[in-house]
């Protein structure tokens, strides 16, 4: 059994190609299950912004960090083509990380 831990960098969307937001976490299920459910009030309630197009595992938060910094300061053209690189049909994530 595997102790490693990780940290997730993801991306949000309101829709296809609208409002975007990126975070980090160490438990991607429940911060999905927050965003999804309006538990924490900011952007994310605010703007409706609750679909998971994009995720990237690390192992180690400082790089996480990092790599959440680097992407919101990347222009919106550029996070697009990252997000449709993975994820081309903008797909809600959530239900392939939240099933058993």
């Amino acid at each position: 059994m595997s102790t490693e831990r990780y940290y997730w960098v993801y991306v949000l969307a309101s829709t296809v190609g609208g409002t975007l937001y990126i975070g980090v976490t160490n438990n991607l299920v429940r911060r999905m299950y927050e965003h999804r459910n309006g538990l924490v009030p900011g952007f994310t309630k605010r703007y409706g912004v609750h679909r998971l197009v994009y995720l990237e595992p690390h192992t180690d938060v400082a790089a996480a960090i990092r790599r959440e910094k680097r992407l919101k300061r990347w222009n919106r053209a550029w996070k697009m083509q990252l997000i449709e690189q993975m994820n081309p049909n903008w797909d809600d994530l959530y239900t392939q990380i939240s099933s058993p």
